[in-house]
C-alpha cells in the first residue's frame, strides 16, 4: 500500500511538472483604461501580433499571455503586478509605459525571483544603483533620447532653448538628458503638473517672451495632443521652433492630420526606432501591423513587440527549462534575437546600447502622415547611469 501511495504521489508530481513545463506564462502590464489607453492598446496589438508571428509558441511551449491594466496609477500598477506574480505565478512580467508605475512595481517582480522586462519606461534609478540581474529593457534609458536631441540642437547651431516638461520621473529625466548634452543656454524651465494639467498657455507665453531660439518639450499621450494644438494656435512655429521627444508619434499623427495641425509636418524629434528602418523583422512588423490594425505602429508598439521576442530568445535558449534562470538571463544579455531596431547590445545594467536617429514628420506615399530617418545622431550609445550599476 505504501509503495502504491508513493508511486501515485510521484506520478502526480511528474504530471504537475509536465503541465507547468507545457507553457510559458507572461504577464504584460500596460494602460488599458483612462485617456492613456490608446498607448496601452497599441502595445497590446503589438504583443498579440508578436505571438501570432510565433505561432503561439516559444519553442515547444505554449504561450499563456495575461494582460493587466495599471489604470495610469502607480498603486494600481503595483496591485496588478502583485496579482501576476503571486496568483498567476507568471515566469516573466513585461510592459510598463510609465516610469512612476515601473518604480512602484519593480520590487514585486524582482523580489519574487521573476524576470522584469520594461517595454518603455527607463527611469534613471533602475539603470544605476537599482539595477538588477533580472531586469532588462527593450526600449531605452529615459535620458538617452533627449541627450540625442541636445546633440541635434548643437549641430543646428541653436544657442538657447526654453524647456517645458511634466513634473514626474520621466519628465525630470528628459530635462536632465537634454541639459546633459546641449551646449547652449537654457533660459527657462517649467515643470507642469502630471497628468492633470492640459492647459499650457501660461508656459507658452513665458517661452515666447523669453527670447529663446527654440522650445524643447516632452509630453506623451493625451498631453502631447493638447500641447501641439496650443502651440499651433499660438502661432509660434516661425519664431520659436519646436524640438520634442515622445510628443509626436504614430498614435498622435493621424489625429494631428485630421485636425489639420500642419505645424507638425516637418517637425523633428529623436528616437531609437523608425518604421522605415531597413531590416527584415522591421519590414514584417510594420507591414503586418498596418494590415492588421490599419495604422502605422508607434514606438511603444515596436518596443512591446521586441520585448516578446526577447523573452522568446530566453525560453528557446534553455529549451523550455524555465527553472534555468542563469541560462535565460545569459540569452537575454546576448540580445541575440531579431529586433525591429536592428542589432544592438546590452550594457552591464541591462539597458540597450543602440543607435539613435533624428526623425522627421512627412506625408507618406499614400498621403498619411508618418516619419522618416533624417540621420543617425548616435551610434551604439550607452546611457550615463551604467557607471553607477554594480553589475559587471
Amino acid at each position: 500500500m505504501k509503495k502504491l501511495i508513493t508511486a501515485t504521489i510521484a506520478a502526480t508530481l511528474l504530471a504537475s511538472t509536465a503541465l507547468q513545463a507545457a507553457e510559458v506564462k507572461i504577464g504584460f502590464v500596460t494602460t488599458l483604461t483612462t485617456g492613456a489607453a490608446v498607448i496601452g492598446k497599441d502595445q497590446q496589438n503589438a504583443v498579440n501580433l508578436a505571438i501570432k508571428h510565433m505561432g503561439g509558441k516559444m519553442g515547444a511551449l505554449d504561450i499563456n499571455l495575461i494582460f493587466a491594466d495599471d489604470g495610469f496609477k502607480p498603486e494600481t500598477g503595483k496591485q496588478a503586478t502583485d496579482k501576476l506574480v503571486k496568483q498567476d505565478d507568471v515566469n516573466f512580467v513585461a510592459g510598463y509605459i510609465w516610469s512612476h508605475v515601473l518604480l512602484a512595481s519593480r520590487k514585486s517582480v524582482l523580489d519574487a525571483g521573476k524576470f522584469l522586462i520594461s517595454a518603455n519606461a527607463g527611469p534613471s534609478p533602475v539603470a544605476g544603483k537599482l539595477c538588477h540581474e533580472n531586469f532588462f529593457s527593450s526600449s531605452w534609458q529615459n535620458d538617452q533620447t533627449p541627450m540625442a536631441m541636445g546633440e541635434v540642437l548643437n549641430q543646428k547651431g541653436v544657442k538657447s532653448i526654453y524647456v517645458i516638461a511634466p513634473n514626474y520621473a520621466a519628465g525630470k529625466n528628459m530635462v536632465a538628458g537634454v541639459k546633459r548634452t546641449f551646449k547652449g543656454k537654457i533660459i527657462g524651465t517649467d515643470m507642469t503638473k502630471w497628468p492633470s494639467q492640459l492647459d499650457f498657455s501660461a508656459e507658452l507665453a513665458k517661452a515666447k517672451a523669453s527670447g529663446a531660439e527654440g522650445l524643447f518639450v516632452f509630453y506623451p499621450g493625451k498631453a502631447g495632443g493638447a500641447f501641439m494644438k496650443q502651440y499651433q494656435q499660438a502661432g509660434l512655429k516661425a519664431t520659436l521652433p519646436l524640438y520634442t521627444t515622445f510628443t509626436v508619434d504614430a498614435l498622435s499623427l493621424p489625429k494631428f492630420q485630421a485636425a489639420k495641425f500642419n505645424d507638425v509636418l516637418g517637425s523633428q524629434f529623436t528616437q531609437q526606432w523608425d518604421p522605415t528602418l531597413d531590416n527584415e523583422q522591421n519590414k514584417r512588423f510594420v507591414a503586418d501591423f498596418r494590415k492588421e490594425y490599419g495604422t502605422y505602429p508607434s514606438f511603444y508598439a515596436a518596443q512591446a513587440y521586441d520585448a516578446i521576442f526577447l523573452i522568446k530568445s530566453a525560453v528557446e535558449a534553455v529549451k523550455g527549462d524555465l527553472k534555468n534562470m542563469d541560462g535565460m538571463r545569459a540569452a537575454m544579455k546576448s540580445a541575440n534575437y531579431p529586433s525591429v531596431r536592428g542589432k544592438y547590445t546590452y550594457g552591464n545594467n541591462h539597458m540597450p546600447i543602440q543607435n539613435f536617429y533624428l526623425r522627421e514628420v512627412i506625408a507618406g506615399a499614400d498621403g498619411a502622415w508618418t516619419t522618416k530617418v533624417v540621420k543617425t545622431v548616435y551610434e551604439g550609445h550607452q546611457d550615463p547611469y551604467a557607471k553607477d550599476c554594480a553589475m559587471k
